[in-house]
């Protein structure tokens, strides 16, 4: 490969690629189950059925509780990030402008990873929890008809349920008094300190999302969740190659990433409309 780019550079872009990937590229990967290394293009999720205890006579065997195993698949696809960079920029010894396009690769991955998985979430959508109404913004009413729901469905209250919400929908967050007033939710759960965007209320970790779908212009589809509800698939995490191409005489760099998602349990995840 023709290229002026020595290998330490192309090692160092790739780290700066990642870094910022894992920094601040995706909020929502962290948040499912993840199974890394998949080889080929698919990947499967367990899912188990509720067992039941049962009871048993002096000396005799156990009732075994049979529990019914199924599974889900996601498929993996192929994202890809690149860009040409003048060779006479000298990008190889610029640190500021080098970063600039690390960070840009990384962000479109990391706005990639989020949409593949709100595209899952949407499959939820026949599972709308639409109390109070689409007509209306987040409210008290809304977020304990959740609450509730989640309970009835015995979803682990193990500060693993999040609540994405829009921008919105966090201003509407922030007018309840039983969400942000401190004789509510004490000092260290108040959702200005900082510039706070992420709170535990009612047992889910709010926080805020620009990706999220909506119907038409008029309702935002905040989504309520549990890590388990969602799986995703990664067959290559962020890999970055430095390309010199002769005829543009300019450097191709390429960030690429493989992954997939899927619904798992839809016990675990509703969806609630509210108005813009």
């Amino acid at each position: 490969m023709a290229t002026s780019i020595t290998n330490a550079f192309i090692t160092q872009f790739e780290a700066e690629v990642h870094m910022a990937y894992q920094r601040m590229g995706s909020k929502l990967k962290n948040l499912t189950r993840t199974v890394n290394g998949v080889n080929g293009n698919t990947v499967k999720f367990q899912k188990v059925a509720k067992g039941s205890a049962n009871t048993k006579a002096r000396h005799a065997e156990v009732v075994a509780m049979d529990l019914a195993h199924s599974n889900v698949s996601a498929t993996l696809t192929d994202y890809y990030a690149a860009d040409y960079v003048d060779k006479l920029d000298e990008l190889k010894v610029n640190i500021d402008e080098r970063q600039v396009v690390a960070n840009s690769a990384a962000y479109a991955l990391g706005r990639k990873t989020d949409s593949v998985i709100t595209s899952v979430m949407e499959n939820a959508t026949a599972l709308a929890n639409n109390s109070s109404g689409t007509g209306t913004g987040m409210n008290l009413g809304k977020a304990q008809a959740m609450m509730e729901l989640f309970n009835t469905n015995d979803v682990p209250d193990d500060q693993q349920r999040y609540w994405v919400v829009g921008p919105k929908q966090w201003s509407d967050l922030i007018n309840l008094d039983q969400f942000s007033r401190v004789e509510y939710v004490g000092e260290g759960e108040l959702p200005y300190a900082g510039g706070m965007t992420a709170k535990r209320w009612l047992g889910f970790l709010w926080f805020v999302h620009s990706g999220l779908e909506t119907s038409g212009s008029t309702d935002r589809h905040t989504v309520a969740f549990h890590k388990s509800s969602i799986g995703m698939g990664i067959g290559s995490d962020v890999k970055t190659e430095v390309n010199y191409i002769p005829e543009k005489v300019s450097h191709l760099i390429t960030s690429m990433l493989s992954i997939g998602g899927v619904l798992i349990d839809s016990d675990g995840i509703r969806i609630q409309k509210c108005a813009e």
